[in-house]
């Protein structure tokens, strides 16, 4: 223990010390500056309604938890100021349609952030990703609108116009080929190069592999994540589906293809990242991402919908405390020698 003068007296404080100057918010705002890419490449295929369900999420979500603080908690200052309610209203977004009714967005944002979020404490007491939860809850709620997909850049698709041309998106064709082969959709697919820069069908935030990876790349650099954490979720992913390829080629699509396809990027490395729905240890933050995408891979196979990323992502959620229970961080002063405390 030790202690310091301030001239008005002594201070005794525990170690460590030294003091880092990254708080929630600068981890927070990142995240935001982050999701830019992958919002203007939204912009650039759905035109003026992609920008406007982005914007009505972010600000329905930042509006429910302003409220929840201050009228139901009861607090002095409101948390929006930490950047994190603008973060579940981007990611909320993005893992809608661009044709989605604005009502509905609303809806989706009031429950990730009231019902996901604000009812277990605020931020860092949630175990749940409240976008994922936002999403789910919308897909149960309102599956139609939820499951129709507008053409990127389709005419006569505006800001408030929903008469948009839709299809299906890749996965969707894939699941709907079944046991009838891939070879009769191949006309149909889009190629890899349309999945990794964009302009296919989808959520808001599927439209480009390349602006999800810019920004994923971004927190990297700034250490907000740790690389190896996004690669181990996309690695189980490719394991599942990769073995169902080798065995049959002909009724089930390559890893790669699921690697770039759907929300597998964006839960990688937006979702899976998350520090507060993850486990402490990064030990156990590979766990958690493996199995999330051995999950995924599994739901995409098996399951009845064409996409698996949000539930894997909330299925591990609910084991994070098994995770921490076993996998526990090194304690400050501990070595990994015999001998312990150094």
């Amino acid at each position: 223990m030790s202690t310091q003068s301030t001239g008005q007296g002594l201070v005794v404080a525990l170690p460590p010390h030294e003091r880092s100057d990254v708080s929630v918010a600068r981890i927070m705002w990142s995240v935001v500056l982050a999701l830019i890419p992958t919002t203007l490449v939204g912009v650039w295929f759905y035109g003026l309604r992609g920008l406007v369900v982005t914007l009505v999420a972010v600000g329905a979500s930042v509006a429910t938890e302003h409220f929840v603080a201050r009228y139901m908690f009861k607090k002095e200052t409101s948390s929006v100021g930490d950047g994190s309610a603008v973060v579940t209203g981007m990611l909320l977004a993005f893992n809608v349609p661009a044709s989605i009714p604005l009502w509905q967005i609303v809806v989706g944002a009031i429950v990730a952030i009231g019902v996901a979020k604000m009812a277990f404490g605020g931020i860092g007491n949630n175990p749940f990703n409240p976008a994922l939860v936002g999403r789910a809850f919308m897909l149960v709620s309102f599956p139609v609108d939820m499951t129709t997909w507008p053409v990127p850049g389709a005419q006569g698709f505006t800001a408030w116009n929903l008469d948009a041309v839709t299809a299906a998106t890749p996965l969707g064709l894939v699941k709907e080929a079944g046991a009838g082969g891939l070879g009769a959709i191949a006309d149909q697919l889009p190629s890899y190069g349309a999945l990794f820069l964009g302009n296919i069908g989808g959520c808001i935030g599927e439209a480009s592999a390349l602006a999800v990876i810019i920004g994923g790349v971004y927190l990297i650099w700034k250490g907000f994540i740790p690389w190896m954490v996004p690669l181990v979720y996309l690695a189980g992913l490719a394991l599942v589906t990769g073995i169902a390829w080798a065995i049959d080629p002909g009724t089930y699509i390559d890893p790669l293809y699921h690697i770039l396809a759907g929300g597998a990027m964006l839960g990688a490395w937006f979702m899976v990242t998350d520090m507060t729905t993850s486990p402490m240890a990064l030990r156990g933050r590979i766990i958690f991402a493996a199995s999330a995408g051995v999950l995924a891979g599994i739901i995409r196979l098996f399951g009845g919908f064409p996409e698996g990323v949000s539930y894997s992502i909330l299925i591990m959620n609910a084991l994070v405390p098994v995770i921490d229970r076993h996998i526990k961080p090194r304690k400050f002063g501990y070595g990994t020698a015999k001998g312990g405390a150094r």
